[in-house]
């Protein structure tokens, strides 16, 4: 069983800066496609930044620019660095991992880190 925790939420101003950490406890880290989620309240869950097994990135559009997702899988760890953030910014971000085992996908997710942002 794969669990994720997540770290480094918080209130800041509008133009402030977070990072956030997932650690995960696997022994095949690297083997895991990582990404962070994001959900406000009333809307559904979104995604934010994902990071390959290889190192490849993509963003959400609302973040490319001011987000920067990276792995350390000499740590176990993905992280999220967040700056320029905005009040729409504001959300329960989670930490998802991606792998497939006989061609079977398994997911895991970590039970959120809150992240709120006032103008």
């Amino acid at each position: 069983q794969v669990q994720l925790v997540e770290s480094g939420g918080g209130s800041v101003q509008a133009g402030g800066s977070l990072r956030l950490s997932c650690a995960a406890s696997v022994r095949t880290f690297r083997n895991y496609a990582m990404g962070w989620f994001r959900q406000a309240p009333g809307k559904e869950r979104e995604v934010v930044a994902t990071i390959t097994t290889s190192g490849n990135t993509n963003y959400a559009v609302s973040v490319e620019g001011r987000f920067t997702i990276n792995r350390d899988n000499t740590k176990n760890s993905v992280y999220l660095q967040m700056n320029s953030l905005k009040p729409g910014d504001t959300a329960v971000y989670y930490c998802k991992a991606d792998i497939l085992r006989l061609g079977v996908p398994y997911e895991y997710w970590g039970q959120g880190t809150q992240v709120t942002v006032s103008s």
